[in-house]
């Protein structure tokens, strides 16, 4: 994926985000965000896939352990879901291991327990 779609995509997932935080407003469970930003991002012709198993392997291991993404948008940009007061170091340790366990170069972090969405949406790149 070139770096033109990925800026594409990355415009839609952030429209997308905002459409369903006016919609369903903050305050929800992160389940209920997870479903209606998979339906939306749907609706906008975008492969979605989401509770993506993520294993973890040591020097060729696996030591069955699977994480999971919460979205994962056209298999190349990872969305990581929050509805909390405060996003902590631990919830970007959580994105920032998913881009390095997948390889991935893009992921989102999206808290929707905020009064505008902007205020609850970071970007995190992996070797981009």
């Amino acid at each position: 994926m070139n770096k033109e779609r990925f800026n594409q995509l990355s415009k839609e997932i952030l429209d997308a985000s905002i459409t369903v935080h006016k919609e369903m407003g903050p305050g929800l469970l992160e389940s209920v965000y997870e479903l209606c930003l998979l339906k939306e991002l749907a609706l906008r012709n975008i492969y979605v896939e989401h509770q993506v198993p993520v294993p973890l392997f040591y020097k060729g291991e696996d030591l069955n352990k699977d994480f999971r993404i919460d979205i994962l948008v056209e298999k190349e940009i990872i969305i990581e879901l929050k509805a909390v007061d405060y996003i902590l170091p631990a919830h970007e340790a959580q994105i920032i291991s998913y881009l390095k366990l997948t390889e991935k170069k893009l992921g989102f972090l999206i808290n929707f327990n905020v009064p505008l969405l902007k205020e609850g949406f970071r970007r995190f790149v992996n070797n981009f």
